[in-house]
């Protein structure tokens, strides 16, 4: 697999949903959206219910942490690939299991007690921040921003 197969890894606690499926996917030209997620990986009922947000035109995968560092680079060139995580720490772990993310959009991280909230959307403990700094140690762009006509900012500029 190229890396240009993965168009973007976004960070998003929601996952599939209108933003991602329809604005995301558009602005992309994505024709794949693969969620890498444990818990979702195993929940069809999940699963069908994200699928029900996204074009026909458009497939999902839903696979496992692992299963995703193991079969990203298989991917045909035909694939454009949206990566979808739910947090920093999946994206960390694929990121040091071998899948080539160089650019991540934080998009979506609710609050919850303990974290302070940095931004309309995202809120961050310790443990984000110190993922998102070891992610910059390992050159991957950190792009905060909910929808693709927003200015970005770096996430490392405000934790």
């Amino acid at each position: 697999m190229s890396q240009s197969s993965i168009l973007l890894t976004r960070i998003d606690n929601r996952l599939i949903h209108g933003q991602v499926g329809v604005t995301w996917v558009n602005h992309l030209g994505a024709n794949l959206v693969v969620v890498a997620n444990d818990k979702v990986s195993e929940d069809e009922v999940q699963q069908n219910l994200m699928d029900m947000v996204l074009p026909d035109t458009i497939q999902s995968r839903y696979f496992s942490l692992q299963k995703t560092a193991d079969i990203i680079h298989k991917a045909s060139p035909r694939q454009k690939i949206f990566l979808v995580v739910k947090d920093v720490h999946d994206a960390l772990t694929l990121k040091e299991g071998g899948v080539p993310i160089d650019h991540l959009n934080i998009g979506n991280m609710h609050y919850e007690e303990g974290k302070s909230q940095i931004s309309s959307t995202v809120s961050v403990n310790e443990k984000d921040i110190e993922s998102f700094k070891r992610l910059g140690e390992l050159k991957v762009k950190l792009d905060l921003r909910r929808v693709p006509n927003e200015k970005g900012q770096n996430i490392l500029d405000l934790i």
